[in-house]
């Protein structure tokens, strides 16, 4: 596997949009980040390989919130596509997505909501949280060379103490502690093999920014 053999990025508008809660709510502001991701794939047979993949993540939060109050931050991915073929081999689709985000600090999270997404195949996604992790898993399978995007989430959020800031991220530190992991299912010969891919953002970006007044 080669570079950016797992996942191509093509231009979408991002999936999800942000709905704001609490008076005291400063404009929301939304931006668009790449992140690069150190990815390492470990095939039934042979050594494992890496290459590195980008993922673009628009993050919606406001600027500054007040203390105590309510408000929310939307992460959303932009559309992506299966590649069809990976150095000379047929990709047969990738299941088993997990993108996972730390939960935020100087902030309660009341509640993550998972909105839009799609060409994710037949299984439904799903959000969880627990040990401070926000779990985004979609099951798949999604085809080879066909166009899929993430589903957004939505963290629902009580500011902390004044002074703080609420910053948002992917997980991942290495490819034991990964930010997103998949399987992709690749035929060689007669039987089809599970290549199961780890991946960590390299450097780790802030996605957003929210300030309590």
């Amino acid at each position: 596997m080669g570079l950016r053999s797992a996942l191509s990025r093509v231009p979408a508008t991002a999936a999800g949009a942000l709905a704001l809660a609490g008076l005291a709510a400063a404009p929301a502001s939304a931006a668009g980040t790449v992140v690069g991701l150190d990815c390492q794939a470990k095939p039934p047979v042979g050594s494992a390989q890496t290459f590195d993949l980008d993922a673009e993540v628009e993050a919606t939060a406001p600027v500054s919130v007040a203390s105590g109050d309510s408000f929310t931050i939307t992460l959303a991915t932009q559309q992506m596509t299966v590649p069809s073929s990976v150095g000379g081999y047929t990709v047969k689709s990738l299941k088993s997505i997990k993108l996972t985000a730390p939960v935020p600090e100087n902030a309660t999270l009341n509640g993550v909501t998972l909105s839009g997404g799609s060409g994710t195949g037949p299984g439904e996604p799903t959000v969880s949280v627990g040990g401070g992790t926000i779990v985004l898993t979609v099951p798949g399978p999604i085809n080879g060379g066909a166009d899929f995007t993430l589903p957004a989430l939505t963290l629902d959020l009580t500011a902390g103490p004044s002074g703080g800031t609420v910053e948002t991220r992917l997980s991942g530190t290495g490819y034991n502690d990964p930010g997103l992991t998949f399987t992709a299912s690749v035929p060689i010969l007669f039987v089809t093999v599970n290549v199961p891919t780890s991946c960590y953002p390299s450097p780790n970006p802030v996605l957003s920014s929210t300030s309590i007044t």
